[in-house]
């Protein structure tokens, strides 16, 4: 996969500094943290008509997130992972249901792009803290703050869907997906493209930092 300039920095979510300091300060401390916008400068970059029809293709489909599971097991697993991320989720999302629907969406849309759910929820967590019609000062959309010029170049032209919450994901999922593709999986410098500042440090490692609050620890048995 294969595609182009995406996003905003932090639009509508927790500055980087804020987050780092909020995670140096402790678990939870992160939700009590200011959520002002901190977006940076994204680039707008042809598309070639092979990716432009891979990407398109990748966001078309909008089925309803309906995990499957191969066995019993995994999806005891996937339900104590959700019950841990719910708990983890509460104080932002406090009705159940939507942070069920959430999480659901985003595990699902995570690993339909080979990606790490903690990582996509720690990107979430830096961009929007997790508000849904977060808008940063370039414009960029929702929860995972996709800039508008993506649904014009690979969706049917309509930002408005960016704050859908299916949509956004998926095309935050994909569009990071590509960016790592086209680092050859370096994902510091993936995440950079992802906000416009290829090379640069702190992006990457708010991130990094806040994707520790979203492992999963899953229990073995020794028997």
């Amino acid at each position: 996969m294969s595609f182009q300039g995406k996003k905003s920095a932090g639009g509508g979510g927790l500055s980087r500094r804020a987050c780092l300091a909020s995670l140096a300060a402790g678990p939870g401390a992160w939700l009590a943290a200011p959520t002002a916008a901190h977006a940076g400068g994204q680039l707008e970059e042809p598309l070639i008509d092979s990716v432009r029809s891979a990407l398109s293709s990748a966001v078309g489909d909008l089925a309803p997130p309906e995990p499957l599971f191969a066995s019993t097991e995994a999806r005891l697993l996937y339900l104590r992972w959700l019950g841990s991320m719910s708990e983890r989720l509460r104080s932002r999302k406090p009705a159940w249901e939507v942070r069920r629907d959430f999480l659901q969406t985003a595990w699902y849309e995570s690993k339909r792009a080979g990606l790490d759910v903690s990582l996509v929820l720690g990107l979430i967590q830096v961009e929007s803290a997790f508000r849904k019609f977060a808008i940063s000062p370039v414009g960029a959309r929702g929860y995972m703050q996709v800039m508008p010029f993506w649904t014009r170049a690979i969706g049917d032209g309509d930002p408005a869907k960016l704050f859908h919450m299916q949509t956004n994901l998926r095309f935050g999922c994909v569009i990071l997906r590509h960016y790592l593709d086209r680092e050859q999986g370096d994902l510091y410098l993936a995440l950079g493209r992802y906000n416009g500042s290829r090379g640069k440090a702190p992006y990457p490692n708010a991130v990094f930092a806040a994707q520790r609050n979203w492992f999963f620890q899953e229990r073995t048995s020794n028997a």
